[in-house]
């Protein structure tokens, strides 16, 4: 069974950094789409990055192309994102997600991904 935990989270000024988590266990490290996904008080849950395990392909929202990266570490079970350049529209719950395999036509869509995280909160200022 998959289990997805995030943290990392927290509050930082505009500008600044942060790197987020997620401990993941039940996922196959060679077979796996592994994604970041966020929402925004009344706003619908978005994509911001994905990565095929297998390969190591990723893909960004064009919001978030060139200030974050996608990451994962198979020995860790852990998959990141680290984001830099911080804004107060990227203020949101992030959640972490996962899915065996996900067609490169259908990446960031929410409901592609079947196992989801509890999230963690960042606040940007």
């Amino acid at each position: 069974q998959v289990q997805l935990v995030e943290s990392g989270g927290g509050s930082v000024q505009a500008g600044g950094s942060l790197t987020l988590s997620c401990a993941a266990s039940g996922v196959t490290w060679s077979s796996y789409s592994m994604a970041w996904f966020r929402q925004a008080p009344g706003k619908e849950r978005e994509g911001v990055a994905d990565i095929y395990t297998a390969g190591g392909s990723t893909y960004y929202a064009d919001s978030v192309k060139g200030r974050f990266t996608i990451s994962h570490d198979s020995a860790k079970n852990a998959l990141y994102l680290q984001m830099n350049s911080l804004k107060p529209e990227d203020t949101a719950m992030y959640y972490c997600a996962a899915e065996l395999f996900v067609d490169y036509r259908k990446r960031l869509r929410v409901n592609e991904y079947t196992y989801w995280g509890q999230g963690t909160q960042v606040t940007v200022s």
